[in-house]
């Protein structure tokens, strides 16, 4: 278990589902509908499973890409700790167990499950014809809201929208931040990222206008539910702590990447869903 952990980075699970909890709130918060125990665990299943379904199977795909280069040669397979056969059985498992997971929710979920999972899995092949492919892992992680929401309702609304949004910017924003790591690699291998395709200086500027926009798209809930100051103090929090994240990280020091990929991001999505969890539960009757 502890390898298969390691393989599909388990705690990275912090940066998307904060969001995916937003949203189940939302829809309970804007709707008629009741909590229910069986629907939040069956949500936070579908996280997991479709989480390391995404994982174990860009680990399986760049099995070869990650062995040529310094800096992932320690990863679980080219390390020889998981083999590609079991990242593979893994990744089947975990989109076998996701779609199960829908089919105890709503009708909807279950029609809507091989998409979300052609989504997640498809950002494995993109590094491979396009430097869009940091957006297309911040569609898979803006999935989160939407479908957490559609777990309590069985149908769309325009307010988890929005949330949905603003984690595409975000995480699209902050793996280009990481991509930076590999930015020469990437050119001597003939694979596509934003940092390869524009250099360092113009990459970060790309990631800085998507997280302003990530900043936008949390500003537009208040528009269309009630939120008040504590929502607002989440956002001034999530800011800073994007703004101390482009700070940590310098076209020409990248020693600090890692700092700002993992603990900053992780803390900004923590912080944010305390913020609207205490927001509306000060608003409760």
């Amino acid at each position: 278990m502890r390898k298969y952990v390691s393989l599909v980075l388990f705690a990275h699970t912090i940066f998307a589902l904060p969001f995916a909890c937003i949203g189940f709130f939302l829809a309970l918060n804007t709707t008629s509908y009741n909590f229910n125990w069986l629907s939040f665990v069956l949500m936070l299943a579908c996280m997991v499973f479709a989480r390391n379904a995404a994982m174990a199977f860009n680990r399986y795909l760049d099995r070869s890409i990650d062995a040529k280069n310094p800096r992932t040669a320690t990863r679980d397979i080219p390390a020889g700790r998981v083999k590609p056969q079991e990242a593979l059985l893994f990744t089947v498992l975990n989109s076998a167990l996701f779609i199960t997971s829908t089919y105890f929710i709503n009708p909807l979920c279950l029609a809507l499950s091989p998409i979300a999972l052609l989504v997640v899995l498809s950002y494995s092949y993109t590094k491979r014809f396009t430097p869009l492919c940091h957006l297309v892992l911040g569609l898979g992680l803006a999935l989160a809201p939407i479908g957490a929401y559609l777990v309590v309702t069985g149908a769309f609304a325009w307010t988890p929208v929005f949330f949905s949004l603003a984690v595409f910017c975000w995480v699209s924003g902050f793996d280009i931040i990481y991509a930076l790591q590999d930015e020469a690699f990437d050119k001597q291998e003939n694979l596509f990222s934003i940092p390869a395709w524009l250099g360092a200086k113009k990459a970060l500027r790309v990631s800085e206008i998507l997280h302003v926009l990530a900043l936008f798209w949390l500003i537009m809930p208040l528009f269309y539910t009630t939120l008040s100051w504590f929502y607002l103090l989440g956002i001034a929090f999530f800011g800073i702590l994007l703004l101390y994240q482009h700070r940590l990280v310098k076209p020409t020091d990248l020693s600090k990447v890692d700092r700002a990929f993992q603990t900053t991001n992780g803390i900004a999505s923590v912080i944010f869903a305390l913020c609207y969890f205490l927001d509306v539960w000060l608003r409760s009757p």
